[in-house]
């Protein structure tokens, strides 16, 4: 199911570039957005240029993110490059600033569904998830910011008025992103459990996340118990859950969410 949406989201990535944004000359945020612009200036094809612009992004990313959103960020890279080349360039909208507005909106939801399950469309997503796991800045800001070299550009190439256009899209897919990636959020699990050393080893080799372990023991039984305090983002309780059911299924874990994180949020490796 995974995967299946992956390839989904980038077909709707896909759909909002080819529909909406690049009959109008409306560059997109990330890569892609460099891609559609030196597609639209040059005679090289899209799709090709955003699967061989984010290929070292996606190495940057298998040592920094971890294998599993890595292979997702290649399927979606390579479905995304395969549909930009696929779908014909047509303008559903002759409204330029409808077709800003609604490619915005699109070219967000596809982005977000990807980042919500665990992946990445590539190119500045991934340094924008980088940055905002060891911040407490979101990902739709960090990219938002990032792309405003991408404004410029297209204000000297195209026109400032396309330029604005651009910023309003990118802008609108950022908002969009934050609406439905909710990853920033930061939550504390407290663990009390019997199996602290084996759940620890688990989540240090599985999460990117520092644990504090105090002693402690039940209130009721006097039985000697492990207390285990991690920081994580919303996505990210999933996994713990199921590492400390796999040890300890009589567990108690208690969640929160964290208003900030002043100090080390990530694991020192």
């Amino acid at each position: 199911m995974k995967y299946f949406i992956v390839i989904i989201s980038s077909f709707i990535i896909s759909f909002g570039f080819n529909f909406f944004l690049v009959p109008h000359e409306i560059l997109s945020s990330g890569l892609s957005g460099i891609a559609i612009l030196i597609g639209l200036i040059t005679p090289f094809d899209i799709g090709l240029l955003n699967f061989v612009l984010n290929l070292p992004i996606i190495i940057l990313g298998y040592y920094k993110l971890g294998k599993e959103i890595t292979y997702n960020t290649l399927l979606c890279v390579i479905s995304l490059s395969i549909f930009l080349y696929v779908l014909p360039v047509h303008a559903i909208a002759e409204n330029t600033l409808l077709s800003a507005i609604f490619g915005g909106v699109i070219s967000g939801i596809g982005v977000g569904l990807i980042l919500k399950y665990s992946g990445s469309s590539g190119g500045l997503d991934i340094i924008a998830i980088i940055i905002s796991r060891t911040s407490n800045v979101s990902v739709g800001l960090l990219l938002t910011a990032m792309n405003g070299v991408i404004v410029l550009f297209s204000g000297f190439i195209f026109g400032w008025d396309l330029a604005l256009y651009t910023l309003l899209s990118i802008y609108i897919t950022g908002k969009i992103i934050d609406a439905i990636h909710t990853n920033h959020i930061k939550l504390t699990m407290q663990i009390v459990t019997t199996k602290g050393e084996q759940i620890r080893q688990d989540l240090l080799q599985s999460i990117y996340r520092g644990i504090t372990i105090t002693d402690g023991y039940g209130g009721y039984t006097l039985e000697k118990k492990q207390i285990l305090m991690i920081i994580v983002t919303r996505y990210e309780t999933i996994k713990v859950k199921e590492i400390v059911r796999k040890h300890d299924a009589k567990a108690f874990i208690n969640i929160f969410e964290t208003v900030e994180v002043d100090g080390e949020f990530a694991k020192n490796t």
